[in-house]
């Protein structure tokens, strides 16, 4: 999996980021028998309706990242997990900057386990 992290209470994807999401792309060109789990994250600040709805809306800045250079929609998955699975602790601002983020999977299309690859990966709570 990939990784890709937001400023605070923001969708828009980072440049930094950029060179990460352009090797990604090349690669789902290259293997196109694969589907790719894009699950938003967010930290704790705010709602957990709010949450959820930023944490899809970052997923989805993904997604048009990878459907603007090519790779089919039906093959991307957009899941929001909203505040439920931090990666670090939310009572300091550098672990709030780690929860937000969106991960990146990518599961292979396996012939006759083909509903398999749109199961998307269940996450691990810290």
């Amino acid at each position: 999996s990939s990784e890709v992290s937001f400023d605070f209470d923001s969708a828009s994807l980072k440049s930094a980021f950029t060179p990460t999401l352009q090797k990604v792309s090349e690669i789902l060109v290259r293997y196109p028998h694969t589907i790719i789990h894009v699950v938003g994250h967010t930290d704790s600040v705010g709602s957990d309706s709010y949450n959820m709805e930023l944490s899809r809306r970052r997923a989805q800045s993904v997604v048009d990242y990878f459907v603007s250079r090519g790779i089919s929609p039906s093959r991307l998955v957009t899941v929001g997990r909203g505040e439920g699975e931090p990666r670090a602790t939310n009572d300091t601002e550098a672990g709030r900057q780690l929860n937000r983020r969106v991960e990146i999977y990518v599961k292979p299309v396996i012939e006759g386990q083909e509903s398999e690859a749109y199961q998307t990966p269940q996450g691990t709570q810290i």
